[in-house]
């Protein structure tokens, strides 16, 4: 048997053990999922294997609506993107939609670099490589190449969120019913989730409770969006 064949099998095998671990933890959690869906947000995300939203936000199914891609790109003619966008906002209603990008990103390196990756990659990536380009003077000033490449990922993230606020069923969303959008970038060293600042409320408005803080309830656990940062505590 092949070393995929056992990864394979055992994330089977995982699987299996974790829905009996749920099914012992809350008897109704599975027929109680599979009646419908109520997420509050609307994730778009990294392709990159290192950053599984619901895991990383310590929620649970159900509780986040998801499109990712390689390099979290928003292009406003991505049919794709627009798709997820449309149905999250205007038949799920969810109540935020955070762009997120991340630290040691592929997507971020390859743009930052001079040789093609080659094939519809280098397509997919001449957003990132614009920026690049628009930014040189900035970039080139940043010598460490870990920290040149979060600084092009948080101005992917900047330009994604221009894409989102420019998206019209985003601004009647915001309009009619409050929508909330935030970009934001995870660090895998740490862990952490940090908003960035762009969006609605520039990452650092009041809460509607006035603590300065916006709080996102799963079934399970809660994200809290406080000075800048994120963070998860368990109900």
């Amino acid at each position: 048997m092949s070393q995929d064949q056992d990864s394979f099998l055992y994330a089977l095998s995982s699987n299996n053990a974790w829905a009996g671990y749920k099914a012992h933890q809350n008897p109704n959690f599975f027929s109680k999922l599979a009646s419908g869906q109520t997420p509050q947000i609307l994730w778009l995300g990294c392709s990159d294997s290192r950053c599984p939203e619901t895991t990383i936000l310590g929620l649970q199914p159900g509780d986040v609506f998801v499109h990712r891609n390689i390099a979290n790109i928003i292009s406003p003619t991505d049919i794709n993107t627009s798709a997820v966008i449309e149905y999250a906002v205007v038949h799920l209603k969810v109540k935020h939609v955070v762009l997120c990008g991340h630290s040691a990103c592929g997507g971020a390196a390859a743009a930052l670099g001079d040789t093609r990756v080659g094939g519809v990659l280098d397509t997919w990536l001449t957003p990132l490589k614009a920026l690049r380009h628009a930014h040189a003077e900035d970039l080139d000033a940043i010598k460490d190449t870990g920290v040149r490449a979060v600084k092009i990922a948080e101005l992917n993230v900047e330009a994604g969120v221009k894409v989102l606020m420019a998206n019209y069923s985003i601004q009647d969303a915001i309009e009619e019913r409050g929508l909330e959008v935030h970009g934001c970038l995870f660090d895998i060293a740490s862990g952490r989730i940090k908003d960035l600042g762009f969006g609605t409320k520039g990452g650092r408005g009041v809460g509607a409770d006035g603590s300065g803080e916006n709080v996102v309830k799963g079934k399970h656990a809660q994200l809290v969006f406080r000075g800048g940062n994120a963070s998860m505590t368990v109900r």
